[in-house]
């Protein structure tokens, strides 16, 4: 029959034993109670994280229409200014046209007169 120090030896190695296994139970209910808390923040930051995606897509969707309607209106600007420019250079054409027609109006009456003058003295325009 075993020893009593064979016994004691026995009785403190599986009280040992008890105490590093109830440890150990202690740690790794720790490390999974951890792992679970390290799981729920990551399920929180890829929800977050395909939130956030969302948001620059949807933004980039809102600034991509903005540019197309700004171009549009650019473009419907430009289109209407062209107009504005051709229509004033069509006036002023006209308005010049009008101007030269009298100009040349009053460069033959004055020519006119000018010849009329010179015939009075007996002069010949062309000859001058």
């Amino acid at each position: 029959s075993p020893t009593l120090s064979t016994q004691m030896s026995f009785s403190a190695l599986s009280h040992e034993y008890k105490t590093m296994k109830m440890e150990l139970t202690k740690k790794v209910k720790r490390l999974e109670k951890e792992v679970s808390l390290l799981n729920e923040e990551l399920a929180l930051c890829q929800e977050e994280l395909k939130k956030e995606k969302r948001e620059r897509e949807k933004m980039e969707q809102d600034n991509d229409a903005a540019i197309t309607d700004l171009l549009r209106k650019v473009d419907s600007m430009s289109t209407h200014y062209e107009k504005v420019l051709h229509d004033t250079l069509d006036s002023l054409t006209s308005q010049l046209s009008v101007a030269q027609q009298r100009w040349e109006n009053k460069n033959t009456s004055f020519y006119q007169n000018y010849e009329e003058l010179l015939s009075e003295f007996g002069l010949n325009a062309q000859d001058i």
